[in-house]
């Protein structure tokens, strides 16, 4: 697996380092007739916010597709608590809530300028080979550093980032 030079990783001090954060403006083709961010929207900004993610620790994920690693959606869970309205500026973070052998659950936020949370989602992603659409185990230079990301046990439900079953991960 090719990876570019070493990226940078958080300081491991602090839960809120752990975080990787994304600004995002909401635009009209986000919102809904009310001009209030439709529900798939917000799948969308975590997309992004988890590639910005692997691209800052120096992986890109047209990369790993051709060297036949792929990420499938294997569960999502999302909260909305406030709405986020057209022409908002919104910063969405990513972390890492669990990293096991051939999945990660990321646990992702939006907020809003002020601060607070407008959404919080859960998503478990199952690492699988490109050739036979099965679970293959997670690279271990992107196991590596994904770790650098992944919050303490307990901190993502404790930092308010999002809803889990608390089962752990699936591989």
């Amino acid at each position: 697996m090719s990876r570019p030079d070493p990226a940078p990783s958080p300081v491991a001090d602090g839960v809120a380092s752990r975080r990787y954060r994304l600004p995002v403006r909401v635009y009209y083709q986000d919102t809904d007739a009310g001009g209030v961010v439709f529900h798939a929207a917000y799948l969308s900004f975590f997309e992004r916010a988890r590639t910005e993610l692997l691209r800052s620790i120096g992986f890109d994920i047209g990369r790993l597709a051709e060297e036949g690693v792929l990420f499938a959606l294997h569960r999502l869970e999302m909260e909305f608590l406030k709405p986020a309205r057209l022409d908002d500026a919104l910063e969405v973070t990513a972390a890492v809530g669990h990293l096991g052998r051939t999945s990660a659950r990321f646990v992702q936020t939006v907020e809003l300028a002020d601060g607070s949370v407008a959404t919080r989602a859960s998503l478990s992603l199952v690492c699988v080979s490109a050739a036979r659409f099965r679970p293959m185990g997670i690279p271990e230079p992107l196991r590596a550093a994904l770790e650098s990301w992944t919050l303490p046990a307990g901190a993502s439900a404790a930092a308010g980032a999002g809803p889990h079953n608390g089962s752990g991960s699936t591989g």
